[in-house]
């Protein structure tokens, strides 16, 4: 830390799923969990049980479970005591449009202002996609890079940060109001799966396909649109490879030769929205790339 810069802590809530290769071990974050609601019991999420096993219970459950972010007493809180600390804060959350989790920040910022620098985000994306902003920030911190360049830096990325799902079955994206029950039945039917991406902070259904074959090589094409990326994680609802997982990044790696996509198991919270049993890629492209 240089000389009268004041230290700066990293906020976000449990939906910041990390890879496990990528955690943000002695980086300056916290995480507040979420409440998770599953098989009629409170799990306050990555506390009460770890992901694996919250990906278990909510496989078979077949109403989607319920998920509540931080309250704006609990953020309130964890900003006092680190303005007390000294600490400037950057808070960076779920999209505003699938979770309460940055409005109620918001609220308990309002009451810190005047006292200490204090920033809330809105990353526009969930799950792993959000770690890897909050793992962006936590590093710059390391760096002692100052806290405006840290927020522009951030908030450059979250327009170069881009995620899409493969979804086996499609009964959360109907429960939860992203589907309509005529096309959850009809593609039932069918036999045809659904690919989920973010769009502008907002969850989009995209094309269908009939097979995971097909799956795989269309999420393959969605990575082949970039030439640089600064991050790429594959995220599946398994803690090991499953056969489509293996397929994607054998097929990834003709393609990417010198890219890894590390595999990781994504958050209970997502697993809330889209089901438990979904395959997909978060992606952000670097600077250079876009241009």
């Amino acid at each position: 830390m240089t000389d009268g810069q004041q230290p700066i802590h990293i906020v976000t809530d449990s939906g910041a799923h990390f890879p496990t290769a990528l955690a943000p071990l002695h980086l300056p974050i916290t995480i507040l969990p979420n409440r998770l609601t599953i098989q009629g019991r409170v799990f306050r999420e990555g506390f009460d049980l770890d992901t694996e096993e919250a990906i278990r219970l909510i496989s078979h459950q077949p109403t989607a479970p319920h998920v509540e972010p931080p309250s704006p007493a609990e953020y309130q809180e964890t900003y006092e005591r680190l303005a007390r600390a000294g600490s400037a804060i950057i808070s960076l959350h779920p999209s505003r449009t699938i979770s309460k989790s940055w409005e109620n920040a918001n609220h308990a910022a309002e009451t810190l202002l005047g006292h200490t620098r204090l920033e809330v985000i809105d990353s526009g994306s969930v799950s792993t996609a959000l770690a890897l902003l909050v793992l962006m920030a936590g590093r710059m911190v390391e760096k002692n890079d100052d806290f405006d360049h840290i927020v522009r830096t951030v908030r450059s990325a979250i327009d170069r940060l881009y995620v899409v799902f493969y979804v086996e079955t499609m009964d959360y994206l109907v429960q939860n109001g992203f589907m309509s029950p005529s096309h959850g039945i009809l593609g039932t039917m069918l036999g045809t799966k659904t690919f989920v991406t973010m769009e502008n902070g907002e969850l989009h259904l995209m094309e269908k396909v009939r097979t995971r074959i097909q799956a795989v090589e269309r999420l393959a094409e969605f990575a082949s649109e970039f030439t640089e990326l600064d991050d790429a994680v594959l995220v599946q609802h398994k803690p090991y490879p499953n056969d489509t997982a293996r397929m994607l990044q054998d097929r990834l790696a003709v393609d990417f030769p010198n890219q890894p996509f590390p595999s990781s198991l994504y958050g209970a919270s997502l697993a809330a929205l889209i089901g438990a049993d979904a395959t997909g890629l978060v992606i952000l492209e670097s600077e250079s790339g876009r241009e």
